[in-house]
């Protein structure tokens, strides 16, 4: 068995509210985030990749993180996203029949600090009272009034524009080229598992940087588009708002999912906003108003869409909401070949509650009846 005797560490949050850790593997470090938390039981892997956490430091709110260890075809991007993790109870020991390497080895190989032994229930309880906020992570508990400095400067997630930051610089492919659907994908920071769930339907993806033009992608002849999910305010992507009205315009069937939702929002003309701590976890429940089922589905977003903008705009029908808080967690165009979700239909937390998305966008492009 493995033990460590770890440094001492702090959480500090913008508004000077501290909590006590310890760094893991006996670790110096400094993390700079917007705090915020997952609920999921699992997935710590999915979650530490998942380029829509970019800029993030991450509190898991199960006790045990490490405890599967990590496996390397559990990643949905090639590196670490979170800027840091905040966890209960780290586990150095891991059991699994299908573990490539312990946490602590993924972690280290990203460079990612990582402080334990925090009280995540306290902590989770604070956030959901006054919000996500900006924080930082660190074993230098003797200078809390210069983190309190640097911290002024980390900038406010509302208005950041981070797609760049996580989208591909080429257009890469992915899946069978003689699949009977070719997707134009443009990266916002799109996960692995959205990828294979179109390749696994008869689609064969070429992705683009995030500020691919309409004119670049439509060349290629694909029968569908595809915005995907990413992380930050969508509000300032406005190259990818206007190729998004082009996609419309030309009416190619395009699909949506998460910031990729909240943009065919905005090329509608139709607003979006910063919540109070965001939805991540993977028991969120769905209303979906057209077969009247409610869904369970993993969630990863700190924007949504307005709900009273959507529901009076004449063009948009507004297919699914959030049970808990009644937010926009679907849209559909009357006028246009188009649709999108909040939520990540690819997680399967259900398990299959949302696939049926996947389904409905090759019955738009084969130009079937939905």
């Amino acid at each position: 068995m493995k033990y460590q005797t770890n440094r001492k560490a702090i959480l500090l949050l913008a508004d000077g509210t501290i909590f006590y850790g310890k760094s893991v593997g006996n670790k110096e470090g400094t993390a700079f985030g917007e705090v915020c938390f997952n609920t999921g039981m699992t997935g710590y892997q999915e979650i530490f990749t998942d380029p829509s956490y970019f800029g993030q430091l991450m509190v898991t709110t199960n006790a045990h993180i490490g405890n599967y260890g990590g496996n390397n075809e559990e990643t949905e991007s090639d590196t670490v996203k979170i800027s840091g993790l905040i966890c209960k109870n780290f586990s150095y020991n891991y059991s699994r029949i299908r573990v490539d390497e312990s946490l602590e080895e993924f972690l280290n190989k990203n460079n990612l600090f990582v402080i334990s032994d925090v009280d995540t229930r306290a902590l989770v309880a604070y956030i959901r009272d006054n919000g996500a906020m900006n924080a930082v992570i660190s074993t230098d508990v003797e200078n809390v009034e210069g983190l309190k400095e640097q911290l002024v400067s980390v900038p406010n997630m509302h208005g950041l524009e981070l797609a760049s930051k996580v989208s591909t610089q080429e257009p890469y492919y992915f899946g069978n080229e003689d699949a009977s659907f070719k997707v134009a994908a443009i990266d916002l920071g799109i996960k692995k598992n959205i990828l294979r769930n179109m390749a696994k339907r008869d689609m064969y993806i070429k992705v683009f940087p995030y500020n691919a033009s309409f004119e670049e992608m439509k060349a290629w002849n694909p029968d569908g588009f595809f915005l995907s999910n990413g992380p930050g305010d969508p509000e300032p992507l406005h190259e990818v708002i206007e190729t998004t009205k082009q996609i419309l315009d030309a009416d190619i069937p395009l699909f949506g999912i998460c910031l990729g939702h909240q943009i065919i929002a905005l090329a509608n003309g139709i607003s979006t906003f910063k919540m109070h701590h965001g939805h991540r976890g993977i028991n969120h429940p769905v209303l979906n108003h057209g077969t009247g089922k409610g869904e369970i589905t993993s969630q990863n977003h700190g924007f949504a869409v307005n709900y009273e903008e959507a529901s009076q705009n004449p063009n948009i029908e507004v297919t699914h909401k959030h049970l808990n808080d009644q937010t926009v967690m679907g849209l559909k165009m009357k006028n246009k070949n188009c649709f999108s979700v909040q939520y990540h239909p690819e997680a399967g937390p259900g398990p299959n509650d949302a696939t049926y998305l996947f389904d409905e966008f090759v019955q738009r492009m084969s130009k079937e009846t939905v």
